[in-house]
């Protein structure tokens, strides 16, 4: 094979075509290796796209029709893979959904499940033989749940492929939004919309075929799914994939597996940066080399000038090259990349006045007090970016605001959602809630408009956590506030979170540390991320707006403030 599959000038109809496309064509090459604990397991295109037809056979024989809604919660391992492919083969629409770990609380996250599968309209649930009992009581009445590991031999790819193929603009899955414990949002991708998402960016990032993508990252989440398995996939390149979790607790597994797959390509949320330089003991680094790698893309939440470069100092002994560091811009309502960096160049990085940034809004380069903010690259080919006021009329260069786009890798829309879908696109234009500026044709980030915080690459909705606290003792419901605090030396954001109590005695000795304790627990259990600031004030300490909403920003830098004069 002497090109990548899908480029600018040769795009398949639809991903099933590509997949009759590869296995005509790219049968015996190798797809993808997925690591386990100290077993590697590797699968042709062929022998993986064998496995995914059992899972279209399976749903083939329990009357899934094509259209289905088919959701996943499985495992980061090839039932994962296979199972979601297999989906698609039937012409059903797969959706990845997270998984339930130690970190989570059983009947928090069945309920939430069944609030999205109700919500959704899904009629199947792919799960494994641990969560398939309570999975089955939680969603009886709503949908099928199919195990996973019961699975019997049969069917072949060509059983499917011969069948009619859906058409460019049908929906091949869906992506829900990575929210922490509310309803999330599915988001409707068209084949022709991932189709052009996957030449365009394998454009931006110079995709080879001897590439080698190594990741551990989230199947649910559009950077995983979409830069890290998708495209892979569809591409004909070496995926090496290994769990978030195995990779969590032992992060050198990821750069070992790089050394030894001869890695090219990996993506990585900027907390991770910090952890990886940080949390691997030096012993456990030998015989790691990271010559091979062509570009390490910082994507999914703020990137920090001091992330890249704590990365850069520590790696570079093992051959890590300062010029593979990459940034993105993304969100799985453009499929994934909005825009890239460009390859084998430094990111740029502009040094702003940071108080006429905040008061004027306007980045002034400055060589004072500059806040350093990192360049996400330039639009892709096939997107528009440009920067609106609140009336959404369009801004000039260095001027803050909301980012809105326009491409041909868009969503279709919010399944079953059609009033935020018409909020969010309006005469083709996306309107992110992110805010940033642009400077010669590169995109900046300076904060999120929506209040989102990002922790660890998690996306966390503040009105999530705090509808989580409402109804423990002794807090005034509806008055908690969460909001996100940088945190510059992990690289990432921490939780804050504020509430207002009715008794004054609460704020004091015991009864507090009981509130406090309590507050903390149910954000750990029911969320998989913890808050560090957790403070209890006095009842109409916090401000609201003057439509009555409580003002994120404003509790917060009241709160720091307050800090600051005790």
């Amino acid at each position: 094979m002497s090109a990548v599959p899908i480029t600018l000038d040769a795009k398949p109809e639809t991903l099933l075509h590509q997949v009759r496309w590869l296995l005509e064509h790219c049968a015996d090459q190798r797809a993808v290796t997925v690591i386990s604990g100290d077993v590697e397991r590797s699968y042709t295109v062929g022998e993986f796209f064998h496995h995914a037809a059992c899972y279209a056979h399976a749903l083939d024989k329990i009357g899934a029709v094509p259209g289905d809604l088919v959701v996943l919660i499985l495992p980061q391992e090839e039932n994962a893979l296979f199972g979601f492919w297999g989906g698609m083969l039937l012409g059903a629409v797969p959706s990845m959904f997270a998984y339930l770990t130690d970190k989570l609380d059983p009947a928090r996250y069945y309920e939430s499940v069944r609030k999205l599968v109700q919500h959704a309209n899904a009629r199947f649930v792919i799960t494994d033989s641990a969560l398939f009992e309570p999975l089955s009581a939680a969603l009886d009445g709503l949908a099928a749940v199919i195990s996973a590991d019961a699975l019997q031999p049969g069917g072949e790819p060509a059983d499917y492929l011969m069948r009619p193929l859906p058409n460019a603009d049908s929906t091949a899955f869906l992506q829900h939004s990575s929210g922490s414990t509310g309803l999330q949002k599915g988001v409707m991708l068209s084949h022709r919309a991932v189709i052009n998402q996957l030449a365009s960016y394998g454009q931006a990032i110079e995709l080879m075929p001897d590439d080698v993508i190594v990741s551990w990252l989230p199947l649910y989440h559009d950077m995983g799914l979409i830069a890290a398995f998708i495209q892979p996939i569809m591409q004909a390149v070496h995926l090496v994939l290994m769990s978030p979790t195995a990779w969590v607790r032992a992060p050198q597994m990821l750069l070992h597996a790089i050394t030894r797959h001869r890695g090219t390509l990996m993506w990585l949320p900027n907390f991770a940066y910090n952890f990886l330089a940080t949390r691997i003991r030096d012993s456990a680094l030998e015989g790691v080399d990271l010559s091979s790698m062509r570009a390490v893309i910082n994507c999914s939440e703020p990137v920090y000038a001091e992330s890249h470069r704590v990365f850069t100092a520590r790696f570079a002994p093992f051959a890590l090259r300062e010029s593979a560091l990459m940034t993105c811009y993304a969100m799985a309502e453009n499929t994934f990349a909005v825009t890239s960096s460009r390859m084998h160049t430094i990111p740029k990085i502009d040094r702003v006045d940071r108080l006429r940034l905040a008061e004027e809004r306007v980045a002034y380069v400055s060589d004072g007090d500059a806040f350093e903010i990192v360049s996400c690259g330039v639009p892709i080919i096939g997107c528009q970016v440009r920067i609106v006021d609140v009336d959404r009329q369009m801004l000039p260069e260095r001027a803050v605001g909301e980012i809105a786009l326009r491409s041909d890798s868009m969503l279709s829309g919010y399944h079953n959602q059609p009033e935020i879908t018409a909020a969010a696109l309006i005469d083709g234009w996306y309107f992110t809630g992110d805010m940033g500026y642009l400077a010669d044709g590169e995109l900046y980030i300076t904060g999120r408009k929506k209040d989102l915080i990002i922790v660890g690459g998690k996306n966390i909705y503040p009105q999530d956590i705090e509808n989580l606290l409402n109804d423990i003792p002794g807090i005034h419901p509806g008055r908690v506030v969460a909001f996100g605090v940088d945190n510059a030396e992990l690289g990432t954001q921490d939780i804050g979170i504020l509430a207002e109590v009715d008794d004054p005695a609460d704020l004091e000795g015991e009864r507090r540390a009981v509130i406090v304790r309590t507050m903390r627990a149910r954000i750990a259990q029911s969320t998989d991320v913890s808050a560090r600031y957790v403070d209890l004030v006095p009842l109409r300490w916090l401000i609201k707006t003057s439509s009555g909403k409580i003002a994120r920003a404003a509790n917060r830098d009241k709160y720091f403030e307050m800090q600051k004069s005790r």
